[in-house]
């Protein structure tokens, strides 16, 4: 397979280098990063969404409350 010089500006180049596994080239990084939705995995998700703090402990309250009506409901 042949190859293609590309540009980028410093800024996205520490960002690819950032995703970058330790056996990876950049271009399986790429080819990771790119690939179709439909043919991800569930772990490449894994520590995509940051939440506050503020957040962490409202979820957190909601699913106690929740699973507190279910036992109520269905003990």
């Amino acid at each position: 397979m042949g190859s293609k010089t590309i540009s980028l500006d410093e800024e996205a180049y520490k960002r690819l280098r950032k995703e970058k596994n330790t056996n990876e080239s950049f271009s399986d990084v790429v080819k990771r990063l790119t690939r179709p939705l439909k043919h991800k995995s569930l772990t490449d998700f894994a520590g995509v969404w940051h939440l506050s703090s503020h957040e962490q402990q409202t979820i957190k309250t909601v699913l106690k409350e929740l699973g507190e009506q279910f036992d109520a409901l269905f003990g």
